[in-house]
């Protein structure tokens, strides 16, 4: 005889539906494969078993990287990153320490934050400095968040954070710094109009005269004190050869001779001094 027992209806105390409710549909139960994966050796079965897995819970992934959208980086790399965070979770993942959903979303959602974080900046910012960044902006937005709210200063920022008025400072200018600007970029519209290259400066020759004017001075101390003279009224003093000549009582040739032998003498002194340094220099380097 056959005696029918009652089933457990949906939503009902004992039903298993209740028991096992999640909180996202994308959210399968998986425990005993994990329990599986975890009993079984390397090799093509658990690599299987471990490809199941990440298919199984691809779609959480995606609606975590989802929440990253808009953000300066494509959808479809924000859902590359995320898989890559899910096999990291599932790779890591231990059984016995409860429910991997509570495990994996954090994971994930770390991949992705360290993805903006080591990929989207233009340049390479400290991480203390994204951190003074995110604290930053959050301030921001939960301090104008009432309607006609002023714009707060860096010390409301500081109030509301705990941080210091540089620190907030610091994390004010990260910021304005997720992307760099085209050197072609203009920063003025019109017929007076400027880009950034104009801008920025430019190497100064003046520099060169003062290293070429110090490498000199000991060529100049030791010519005798004529030339020495001649040298000064010539280039100091901007007299000709010929005003040089009758002040000193000698020919403008012999003045012309004189000033391109001393020129020469202070010249090879120095190309000399300059060789024998990069000499030295790489007899010490070997």
């Amino acid at each position: 005889m056959l005696i029918d027992t009652p089933t457990s209806r949906p939503g009902t105390p004992e039903s298993p539906t209740a028991s096992t409710r999640r909180r996202h549909d994308d959210a399968p139960d998986t425990a005993a494969m994990f329990a599986r994966l975890a009993a079984m050796e390397d090799g093509p079965e658990r690599e299987a078993v471990r490809d199941e897995l990440v298919t199984a819970w691809l779609p959480m992934a995606h609606r975590i990287a989802g929440r990253f959208r808009d953000r300066g980086e494509s959808i479809e790399d924000l859902r590359q990153v995320a898989a890559l965070g899910l096999v990291k979770a599932i790779d890591r993942f231990d059984p016995d320490r409860g429910a991997f959903e509570s495990y994996a979303v954090p994971t994930i959602t770390g991949e992705i934050k360290r993805h903006f974080r080591d990929r989207m900046w233009a340049l390479r910012v400290p991480r203390r400095v994204q951190e003074l960044r995110n604290k930053v902006r959050v301030a921001r937005r939960e301090l104008t968040q009432s309607p006609g709210s002023p714009e707060p200063t860096t010390a409301d920022i500081a109030a509301h954070t705990g941080l210091t008025e540089e620190e907030v400072s610091a994390g004010m200018e990260a910021l304005e710094s997720f992307s760099t600007l085209s050197l072609d970029a203009e920063l003025s519209a019109g017929d007076d109009g400027y880009s950034l290259a104009d801008t920025l400066g430019a190497s100064d020759s003046s520099y060169d005269v003062v290293v070429d004017r110090e490498s000199a001075k000991e060529g100049l101390r030791r010519l005798p004190e004529r030339e020495r003279a001649i040298l000064y009224m010539r280039f100091f003093e901007d007299m000709t050869q010929s005003r040089i000549a009758d002040r000193l009582g000698i020919s403008q040739m012999h003045v012309s001779r004189l000033i391109s032998r001393s020129c020469a003498r202070v010249r090879d002194e120095v190309l000399g001094q300059r060789a024998g340094r990069r000499g030295n220099g790489g007899n010490a380097a070997i």
